[in-house]
């Protein structure tokens, strides 16, 4: 049995409808999933009684989908059965997203869970490779895109972000804290001496675990990327979700950007 620990935003419930049994919907108690209401709700001062929670429901499988953020810990509310986890829980909260992450994981299957990634359960979030729209990048953006995936990969030791603005082989602006939403909107004042056009390009990081934490694009990102003058976006093959695909590329055409599903090349 599937236990889909959610976050917030639209994965969550994209996974759900994809599964073949319905899963037992899981959050914490700060970051309640859009639209899908939780069987279980919990916090991290009470994980370990959770798990337990999750073994008695014969939960044997766990999926992590949507954002969060890093919820303060109050000591007075650590319970018996999450005091041996306290010290890897702060380690975690201690690091970088990709550091966390991995002791999350680490502390699920250590107690006998398998960790599933999205794409087992909903493998059409991950779009085929190739261009989705009807206008296609041209030569310059295809060089920027090669810029932009060095840069992802040389950040990527740093676990600052996953995305990335260029143009013209300028770097515009790196992801990191605020997100991509907040990277965009920097860019819409952009002056006269600034380069024009450019792409934003998502890809997860140099060694990240696929089954956590993909970026992820939907309707909102066309809009953010036209306002930011912008004229198309590149994601990597096989590790960037797009939410509600068929709208997204009806928005993007819409709106006169490209979408392209770039393959490895580097």
């Amino acid at each position: 049995m599937l236990a889909l620990i959610c976050g917030q935003g639209a994965l969550p419930r994209l996974i759900a409808q994809s599964c073949t049994k319905p899963p037992l919907i899981a959050c914490l108690v700060q970051f309640q999933p859009d639209e899908l209401p939780p069987d279980v709700e919990f916090r991290l001062e009470n994980l370990g009684s959770f798990l337990e929670q999750l073994t008695e429901q014969g939960i044997t499988q766990v999926c992590f989908a949507g954002a969060i953020r890093r919820a303060e810990i109050d000591l007075t509310l650590i319970d018996a059965a999450t005091q041996p986890l306290v010290a890897r829980i702060a380690s975690a909260l201690a690091q970088g997203d990709d550091g966390a992450l991995k002791i999350v994981i680490e502390i699920f299957e250590q107690r006998g869970f398998t960790v599933v990634g999205f794409d087992q359960i909903a493998p059409d979030l991950l779009p085929p490779a190739g261009v989705l729209t009807a206008r296609a990048p041209q030569l310059h953006d295809q060089e920027d895109a090669a810029r932009a995936a060095a840069v992802i990969a040389t950040i990527s030791p740093l676990d600052i972000g996953q995305a990335c603005a260029v143009a013209s082989g300028h770097v515009l602006a790196v992801e990191a804290y605020g997100g991509t939403e907040w990277m965009l909107h920097s860019l819409t004042a952009r002056d006269e001496a600034w380069p024009k056009g450019g792409i934003l390009f998502k890809a997860p990081k140099n060694g990240q675990d696929r089954r956590v934490d993909l970026p992820a694009i939907g309707l909102a990102t066309c809009q953010q990327v036209k306002q930011a003058g912008l004229e198309g976006i590149v994601i990597h093959h096989g590790g960037v979700v797009v939410l509600n695909l068929a709208l997204v590329i009806a928005e993007a055409n819409r709106l006169g950007l490209f979408i392209w599903v770039r393959e490895d090349q580097l």
